[in-house]
């Protein structure tokens, strides 16, 4: 295990110091909430579309609530894992109720899709889209845990570091 904490900290070290930080364990646990969110989006629309909406004959209407509902139980699940995994650690740094973090979350969020929606139509010019919208999609993505990391679950000014944001979790 030794050999790949090295490996992966020669591989951070190769990265501007401002995104150091990101690509620690931390960061891979946003990763992967945000991937089992996709998994998740993409279920609740398929669902709504075959099954909980099909009575909506309109198929322009039908998608419409399919992806309003898809967004939301994925952004639900999304702020409960990331609460729970990602910043287990700044619960009780936090002291703001739940309904107000997850506002906060939204907002991020929204932000985010915006920045991946302007950046992708601004490379797409120069790139092909699918290029555009990967690297779009890195670039809100490393805001959004910025604005997450910063603001919604933001550490307390006197509080540690904590040892987790160290690749594989160790100090």
């Amino acid at each position: 295990m030794s050999v790949l904490r090295s490996f992966a900290e020669k591989l951070i070290a190769l990265l501007p110091p401002k995104l150091q930080p990101m690509a620690r364990w931390r960061f891979i646990k946003f990763g992967l909430v945000g991937a089992s969110g996709t998994v998740i989006n993409i279920a609740v629309l398929a669902f709504s579309q075959e099954f909980l909406f099909r009575h909506i004959a309109d198929s322009h209407d039908r998608l419409n609530y399919s992806i309003a509902l898809a967004i939301t139980i994925a952004t639900i699940s999304n702020f409960y894992w990331n609460r729970r995994m990602t910043w287990h650690d700044r619960q009780n740094a936090v002291q703001q109720s739940a309904l107000v973090l997850f506002a906060k979350y939204v907002m991020a969020a929204a932000l985010s899709i915006l920045i991946q929606f302007l950046v992708t139509k601004w490379l797409a010019i120069y790139l092909h889209y699918a290029i555009a919208n990967i690297l779009a999609i890195a670039l809100a993505s490393a805001f959004n845990f910025l604005a997450n990391d910063r603001l919604t679950f933001r550490r307390r000014k006197n509080e540690p570091p904590d040892p987790s944001d160290s690749p594989m979790g160790h100090p």
